[in-house]
């Protein structure tokens, strides 16, 4: 059963996403045009018993769509003056500055240029749950690449090295400056770095029950994804409670369309200016466009955000966004006026593309 509100003239939206819940455990959707929130329905199950409705105040981990939202806060931190896209990451983080890595800039390393998509020799996995030693083994790398010779998907390093770029930059964690200066005082409901206090509300997550296609698996991808220590276990406590901006930002569908919002309309959020337009062209700008050594795609990097040149968040190519692992997908459209959020817990093995949520898309797209 699907509850929510949806505009009039929207109701095909509601309806693909009742037939689609056949194949969900529990999802979200929501979208909002012109400021106004036109679409937040739910429905399903919030755990894998199928014991605990989906509800509106449900959350759930959205993986790599948290990407958008860090790179959301990288940009204000540049735009207030505390970050320099084109200055070396070494100039903030000189322990980055290693193996050829001393030149590449932050915005070459929000757009995956850097080369260190994760760890070929064997870690513990549990490093990748204390932030602070990971960045600096992360540091260490040498790159598999030339640095900003080319992009390859950083599926989790990312966020640890954006967020000691942050860190280093603004005094303060990227969670905490999303948490204090975004989401609580526009009443958004995600965070990077979920308190024990949320936990309850927190959806199950289930399993993919096949991996992605990725092709020939190459060093690349091998670091970032085919290691038994390539991720640490997800969905413990202390994993929920840490900051990985890369990918354990929780929210609702809502939450994740509202922050997008900023991507739809040159940096404001529920018409508050959280960046400045010059800010948001920083953000936008391209910064790479090819083939990825990571992904199976060509990708259009922006400055943490992908580019809609493969028509995943909509019908327009000016739509900007970002997926997350299973399915969750988080966009804006500045030629529609329209930010979606979609998450869910039954994960797919989609690596971009989920047909739950591009029918959905669609289907928004056919009543505006």
């Amino acid at each position: 059963m699907t509850e929510g509100y949806v505009a009039p003239g929207l109701e095909r939206v509601r309806e693909v996403f009742e037939a689609g819940l056949a194949e969900e455990l529990g999802a979200g959707f929501a979208a909002i045009r012109d400021g106004e929130v036109v679409v937040d329905i739910w429905g399903g199950w919030a755990n894998r018993e199928q014991t605990r409705p989906w509800t509106k105040d449900t959350i759930v981990p959205v993986y790599s769509t948290t990407k958008g939202v860090s790179a959301l806060i990288v940009a204000i931190a540049s735009d207030h003056g505390l970050l320099d896209y084109d200055a070396p990451t070494a100039s903030l983080w000189p322990a980055f500055g290693t193996h050829g890595k001393e030149r590449i800039t932050i915005a070459q390393t929000l757009a995956h240029m850097a080369g260190v998509p994760g760890f070929l020799e064997p870690i513990d996995p549990d490093l990748w749950l204390d932030p602070p030693a990971c960045a600096e083994a992360i540091a260490a790398l040498a790159p598999l690449w030339p640095p900003a010779s080319a992009s390859g998907y950083h599926p989790l390093t990312w966020g640890y090295i954006v967020g000691e770029i942050v860190q280093r930059a603004a005094g303060r964690s990227l969670g905490t400056i999303l948490r204090e200066d975004i989401c609580a005082p526009l009443g958004i409901d995600f965070r990077i770095g979920t308190p024990e206090s949320e936990y309850a509300r927190a959806a199950e997550m289930k399993k993919p029950s096949r991996a992605g296609e990725f092709g020939e698996i190459t060093p690349p991808r091998k670091a970032a994804f085919f290691t038994k220590w390539a991720a640490p276990v997800r969905g413990s406590a202390r994993w929920r409670k840490i900051e990985i901006p890369s990918a354990n930002g929780h929210g609702t569908a809502l939450g994740v369309a509202r922050l997008y919002e900023a991507y739809a309309t040159g940096g404001m959020i529920g018409g508050v200016r959280v960046l400045s337009q010059e800010g948001f062209d920083a953000l936008t700008r391209r910064r790479w466009k090819g083939d990825d050594l990571v992904l199976p795609f060509n990708i259009d990097w922006r400055t943490g955000v992908i580019g809609n040149s493969n028509k995943i968040y909509g019908s327009n190519p000016e739509a900007l966004g970002h997926s997350g692992s299973g399915g969750s997908v988080g966009f804006g459209d500045p030629v529609a006026g329209v930010s979606v959020g979609y998450v869910m817990n039954r994960q797919s093995h989609y690596i971009m593309g989920d047909p739950r949520s591009l029918r959905l898309i669609d289907a928004l797209y056919s009543c505006l």
